[in-house]
């Protein structure tokens, strides 16, 4: 299993600084093949208490494509859960995306109590029952009818098909960035249920067998949500100059999260890392396993850049070589130069060279 800090470390500033400016010239635009394979996507493996990272390759990993969208943000969202409820992680079990059936489905994340009578005293977790249930959208996506009425079904699928599961042991939450209003508008005049804003940013529905929550995380509290709230493409500088600043034990649980802010809010962190000490944004990232990733992914597509060159320069020569044994071959043939310059397609000199 690969260990989430990396046993070399980057020890000098400019090497950050060379990241960093690659980084700024990725999303200023600046053509920049150092930071080729950036947007690579997390495997996520359970261990005793926590899940570690592993990076696969994916299709996406050679488009030179600098949109956000194709950034992973669910093992981010997973991370980000497991910070936000930190304080209860022995009480808790994660499961990242849950499979149900054999077949491709999948819950986003499923969040298990241990002890099923614990009550969690945290805004996101006050509905809590038995097996709680999350479906999470992307800062460019929203949780649709469709995506409601699916999940509602993975619901009722995984308390039909799982032993000692019951439906009324089950909570779905829906999480996303923007207020979802096709959706409450949807549940107020279809399904005819009540919402109420229970805190800022966490709407309840009432009125349905399954207790059921909609949390829009920008309008969450940063001082009581700062993982789910700075889980966007629009990072405020002081979150993150918070999370920078956090402690060192809970930055190597964060590689996947910190990974995707980063990339989603560089001019942000540029910001933050002018304004603070420089050392603080060379630990934090290296510490992470980040900042030492990326400079090994580099390491790695620059000695596949060098190998595809040697093979073809390989093929040039071999062709170069193919060429003057056809020159010789058609000079003793009796053929003259100049006709053998035009079916080569090789200059004159150089064929009287190669006839001599």
């Amino acid at each position: 299993m690969k260990a989430l800090v990396p046993e070399t470390s980057v020890s000098t500033n400019s090497t950050i600084w060379a990241v960093i400016n690659r980084t700024y010239n990725v999303i200023s635009g600046v053509k920049s093949q150092d930071i080729t394979g950036i947007t690579n996507t997390h495997d996520l493996q359970q261990t005793d208490k926590y899940y570690t990272v592993h990076k696969e390759t994916t299709p996406t990993d050679n488009v030179n494509d600098k949109s956000q969208s194709k950034l992973n943000w669910h093992p981010a969202f997973f991370q980000a859960m497991q910070q936000e409820l930190f304080d209860w992680k022995d009480l808790l079990e994660f499961k990242y995306e849950y499979q149900l059936t054999s077949e491709p489905l999948r819950i986003d994340l499923l969040i298990i109590k241990k002890p099923k009578d614990i009550f969690i005293e945290k805004n996101i977790a006050r509905i809590f029952r038995a097996d709680n249930i999350f479906e999470y959208k992307s800062p460019e996506d929203y949780v649709s009818v469709k995506d409601f009425l699916k999940v509602y079904a993975y619901a009722n699928l995984y308390a039909a098909i799982t032993p000692d599961v019951e439906l009324s042991g089950i909570t779905l939450t829906f999480v996303e960035s923007r207020y979802p209003r096709k959706l409450i508008k949807y549940l107020k005049t279809v399904r005819g249920y009540g919402i109420t804003e229970a805190s800022p940013g966490i709407y309840q529905v009432e009125g349905d067998y399954i207790p059921i929550q909609i949390i829009e995380s920008k309008k969450l509290s940063a001082s009581e949500n700062i993982w789910l709230n700075s889980l966007t493409n629009n990072l405020e500088i002081g979150n993150a100059g918070v999370i920078m600043n956090e402690k060192r034990e809970k930055i190597r649980e964060l590689s996947a999260y910190l990974e995707v802010i980063l990339q989603a809010n560089s001019k942000v962190f540029l910001e933050v890392y002018k304004m603070s000490n420089a050392m603080t944004f060379e630990e934090v990232f290296t510490e992470a396993g980040i900042i030492p990733e990326w400079i090994e992914r580099g390491r790695k597509e620059g000695i596949k850049l060098g190998m595809e060159k040697g093979m073809e320069k390989g093929r040039e020569q071999g062709m170069e070589k193919g060429r003057e044994q056809t020159v010789r071959n058609l000079y003793s043939m009796g053929m003259s130069a100049e006709k053998i310059a035009q079916a080569t397609e090789l200059p004159l000199e150089r064929v009287r060279a190669l006839a001599n």
